[in-house]
């Protein structure tokens, strides 16, 4: 009864069968900075059965302004344990854990999910994960944001090294696009795990012009 009173307004929109399907699924958030946090806060009270937070790093002061899961309180702590604690104390039927380990070691545990979550920021890591997805057949979703642009692709039969890009360090981040590419990052993620339509291997492409207005672009990616 509590849980129901809890997901009222999901069950309104599609009913209690659903939300329990929610209650069956596991996923892994790799990174838990800036879209990580986003996502962890997005998808942390949805009724995800499980969600594992996976990330090595300390939050430093100028990651608080754009993590907005962090405060000046949580400065050296692990982010992954923080945000796993977040989540926790808003949801009380969720099971998770911050994992505080880099993606090698994590991939190596041998854990199945239904589906992983790119919030890494790295490309080497998104090449793993790539690697691993279509290795284990477990579907992921990867994002990435820098200054007011951001892309997001839900990978099933495409791949990342399609994108042939080279790592390079951020000029700067906008915190309101991080949270904006995190929405759409947990809403393909979220319609997936509840049985919902979801458009896989086409990449958007969002950001805003230099007249402030926005702009989404959508490409078809090469399967195979």
């Amino acid at each position: 009864m509590i849980q129901k009173s809890y997901f009222h307004r999901q069950i309104q929109l599609w009913g209690e069968t659903t939300q329990e399907l929610l209650a069956t699924k596991k996923i892994a958030i790799i990174g838990s900075g800036g879209l990580g946090s986003s996502l962890a806060l997005a998808l942390g009270t949805s009724g995800i059965g499980e969600i594992d937070m996976i990330d090595f790093d300390t939050i430093a002061l100028h990651n608080i302004h754009r993590q907005i899961a962090f405060t000046l309180k949580d400065e050296g702590k692990y982010k992954s344990k923080v945000v796993s604690h977040l989540i926790k104390s808003k949801n009380p039927f969720v099971k998770t854990q911050g994992l505080v380990m880099d993606f090698g070691e994590f991939s190596h545990l041998g854990k199945r999910y239904d589906l992983i979550l790119d919030a890494s920021d790295n490309f080497d890591t998104r090449h793993q994960i790539d690697e691993y997805s279509n290795e284990s057949g477990i579907p992921w979703i990867y994002a990435s944001v820098e200054a007011f642009v951001g892309q997001v692709c839900f990978f099933e039969r495409g791949r990342f090294t399609t994108f042939n890009t080279p790592p390079h360090i951020p000029s700067g981040i906008a915190a309101p696009m991080v949270m904006q590419v995190a929405s759409l990052e947990a809403n393909l993620a979220l319609r997936y795990l509840a049985g919902l339509k979801v458009t896989r291997d086409k990449l958007y492409y969002l950001y805003y012009d230099e007249f402030g207005e926005f702009v989404m672009q959508k490409f078809g990616l090469p399967t195979t």
